[in-house]
């Protein structure tokens, strides 16, 4: 199960949807970064909404599959999101050139944690408001995510969301040209 969500993973919305939209290769564009943020800025805002659909889907399949049709353990769904997100940003088929993992860890809370977001969401705006960078506000919000974890005591699933938000924030590192 886990080496199908690395499968499902690489499935890159942005990258399909670039070449869809205009037979390009969404990494030579724009930021070169194969994300919806990018697709949304080079072939407009449906690209952006269909990429985030795509890379909701290929996280929420698996993990419900794995939930509700094996009834998969905490640990064993961490591993699998954890598996999804590494598919989005090293694409085997893809050179393992991908996306920065932001849609990927949001749709695995979605699944496996909603309430979660809430906090997310409270902490974005607040975000937003104290300081306009939408990037640093929300790598700030998407901490809520493991902290309320911890909070509720989902204390495997605080550390897969841990680990997936050391990820997503280490691609998102200054310099990282994707």
């Amino acid at each position: 199960m886990i080496f199908l969500s690395y499968l499902f993973g690489c499935l890159n919305g942005a990258y399909y949807v670039g070449k869809l939209a205009g037979n390009q290769d969404i990494r030579e564009l724009g930021s070169t970064n194969a994300g919806a943020r990018n697709a949304g800025r080079v072939f407009g805002r449906s690209a952006f909404i269909y990429t985030v659909i795509i890379d909701a889907l290929k996280t929420i399949i698996p993990l419900l599959a794995a939930a509700y049709l094996f009834h998969a353990s905490n640990f064993l769904l961490g591993c699998m999101a954890i598996a999804v997100l590494s598919g989005h940003i090293g694409p085997v088929q893809l050179q393992f050139r991908g996306g920065k993992g932001v849609v990927v860890y949001l749709a695995a809370a979605l699944t496996l944690t909603p309430l979660t977001l809430i906090a997310t969401g409270v902490i974005l705006l607040i975000g937003l408001h104290l300081k306009r960078s939408f990037t640093i506000a929300g790598l700030v919000a998407l901490t809520a995510i493991p902290i309320t974890l911890l909070i509720i005591s989902e204390y495997m699933l605080a550390v897969m969301f841990l680990i997936m938000l050391f990820i997503v924030i280490l691609v998102h590192r200054k310099g990282d040209p994707r």
